[in-house]
């Protein structure tokens, strides 16, 4: 018996078909677990008294903090623009006090059609290893800490054209948990006129 070659060609499209779909359901499944994973890793890092930020009666009654549901969607490989001068600006803590930093480049990411852009920072001491970008989105005080919210990213090498911005790992400063910290007060060009549903949700 001869199969019709049209009939093989569909047989076949719809196997690759099926193996992108799988392929596509699991990794975002295998995402969803490791942000699950690193979400209880925290939850126990602040039911210890070295590394939390909660005072002994705020331990005593803490349960769990609250996160946005995980979504790929929200995981962006943002285009990435090396500043040529990098500046050393004097970052406003809620304080009153600074801390210095340098402008180190700009991410660009597109979020419903929409362009956005935040500002990279890298601490002026030398000490840290990774990006920082505070910002503030229009889930501030509407689900989320109303100070605004930070995220970390890779430090790129000198030639990377792009940088991973992931909100789902977004997280809430120190201040957002208790009073007496100082925490770097997210500047004005990182004020984003978007909702980003995603990351760290407010704190009670």
């Amino acid at each position: 018996m001869r199969l019709n070659p049209t009939l093989l060609i569909g047989l076949g499209l719809l196997l690759v078909f099926g193996y992108f779909i799988q392929d596509l359901v699991l990794g975002q499944d295998q995402y969803a677990a490791g942000l699950r994973k690193e979400r209880v890793g925290k939850n126990n890092a602040f039911r210890r008294p070295e590394s939390s930020p909660l005072s002994a009666d705020q331990r005593q009654t803490f349960d769990s903090l609250k996160f946005f549901a995980p979504d790929r969607a929200y995981r962006f490989e943002a285009q990435l623009e090396h500043f040529p001068q990098r500046d050393t600006v004097e970052m406003p803590l809620t304080d009153g006090k600074t801390d210095k930093y340098l402008r180190w480049g700009r991410a660009r990411f597109l979020l419903d059609k929409q362009e956005y852009q935040l500002t990279l920072f890298l601490k002026a001491d030398g000490q840290d290893t990774t990006l920082f970008a505070p910002f503030t989105d229009r889930t501030n005080g509407f689900g989320s800490y109303g100070g605004g919210r930070y995220l970390d990213a890779p430090l790129p090498a000198a030639g990377d054209t792009e940088v991973v911005l992931d909100f789902n790992e977004a997280y809430n400063p120190y201040c957002a948990y208790a009073d007496g910290y100082a925490c770097p007060v997210p500047p004005a060009d990182n004020r984003l006129a978007v909702e980003i549903k995603a990351g760290e949700k407010s704190y009670n």
